[in-house]
């Protein structure tokens, strides 16, 4: 019998981190031949490429396709997608795979639903049934109609996708894989292999001052643009950087993703950097690997910004957060999340506050450390022939 070929098109760091579990799985699956294709920021390093993270993980990538057309704006990002379904429709023509799976709700991600669809291959999802703000909230959900097979985290994003009219025969509740990865990290955090603080500040370089990762307290700063909120993003972002200046504490904060608006982000942030002292007090990183960036979210005080790792990582780790603006708005979160407006003084007053906070207790809503195992294991052994590629809205 032929091996049944499940491919996984990844477009960013994130990307892989949320699928990562499920691929270990697959990979030692006999029945399987498992296919990876790479493309958008992924091939980039600019945004940090992540082929030799694979490589170190014992992982084979098939094929790669060059999608990104730079300009970071609205245009440029529909423009982008509309390459992607190019480059997409050639490697799945040529591979065939029986399954394509498409992870989470990044722009890239139509380009491969689009693709599966024409072409008649079925698409499984991960982390359909979300709410959220931003472009992110219309993707998602339009590739839960592409999708065949769905995998949400939860329940409440389960009953959603049944709500859109996808069969319930074909929905699989099992976490986010994502979080498999997370506890694994955390599990190995705090039985003692953190971080060691001088290759850390050598490896990872980035810009600004230096400290102590254990001896103070720091904190994780990330904030993304908001499509539908092109104009602001610049805007938006001084507020934080007002906020941070005023808290004067040791932080640590990433650049900003490839979603249209990131070069404002950008720009805002050289030159408050120029304008003020920061180095006293800011650390620039483009990206960090997700094992060094999960350590940092367990040591740090509070996590600031408007990024879902906050909120998704972030509850079974506990983490203090002040997510800002309307990036999240609506998603499932725990207590651990405390949410402000665009401005320096509810952003100083929210931070404040989670300090005195401090950590919370593990929250499971998105998962309990299983889903790479559930997800590879209905990938691999569900009748195909039991779900028509024709899909019919279900009420």
């Amino acid at each position: 019998m032929a091996k049944r070929k499940i491919a996984v098109v990844l477009g960013s760091r994130a990307n892989y981190a949320s699928i990562k579990s499920v691929l270990r799985e697959l990979k030692n699956k006999n029945q399987v031949e498992l296919q990876i294709y790479l493309g958008a920021s992924a091939l980039l390093d600019k945004y940090g490429k992540i082929e030799p993270i694979l490589e170190a993980d014992g992982l084979s990538v098939n094929d790669r396709f060059y999608m990104l057309i730079e300009g970071e704006t609205p245009e440029t990002m529909a423009m982008s997608t509309g390459l992607g379904i190019i480059k997409l429709s050639g490697i799945f023509q040529n591979n065939r795979p029986d399954v394509v799976v498409s992870v989470g709700d990044r722009f890239e991600t139509m380009s491969t639903a689009i693709s599966a669809a024409y072409l008649n291959i079925h698409l499984a999802h991960t982390m359909g049934g979300e709410v959220s703000g931003t472009i992110d909230e219309s993707i998602r959900h339009a590739v839960t109609k592409f999708a065949h097979i769905h995998f949400p985290a939860n329940e409440r994003a389960a009953e959603r996708i049944r709500k859109m009219g996808e069969n319930p025969a074909h929905i699989f509740v099992t976490g986010c894989p994502r979080i498999d990865v997370v506890k694994e990290i955390i599990d190995a955090n705090r039985a003692g292999e953190g971080i060691e603080e001088e290759s850390f500040w050598k490896k990872y370089k980035g810009v600004g001052g230096f400290f102590s990762l254990k001896r103070e307290k720091f904190l994780l700063v990330m904030q993304h643009p908001v499509t539908t909120e092109f104009e602001a993003n610049r805007r938006h972002i001084s507020e934080t950087l007002s906020a941070l200046q005023k808290l004067q504490m040791p932080v640590i904060m990433l650049w900003p993703n490839a979603d249209a608006g990131s070069d404002e982000i950008s720009k805002e942030i050289r030159t408050f950097r120029e304008k003020h002292k920061t180095d006293d007090w800011l650390h620039l990183f483009k990206n960090l690997p997700m094992d060094i960036f999960i350590r940092l979210m367990d040591l740090c005080a509070c996590m600031v910004g408007n990024s879902s790792s906050a909120i998704r990582e972030g509850a079974i780790v506990g983490v203090p957060a002040v997510n800002i603006g309307s990036r999240q708005s609506g998603r499932c979160r725990g207590l651990n999340i405390m949410d402000v407006d665009y401005n320096s003084g509810e952003i100083y007053g929210a931070v404040k506050t989670q300090l005195s906070n401090g950590k919370y207790p593990a929250d499971n809503l998105y998962g309990d450390g299983n889903a790479g195992v559930e997800i590879a294991k209905v990938l691999s052994e569900t009748d195909l022939t039991n779900i028509p590629v024709q899909k019919k809205i279900m009420y």
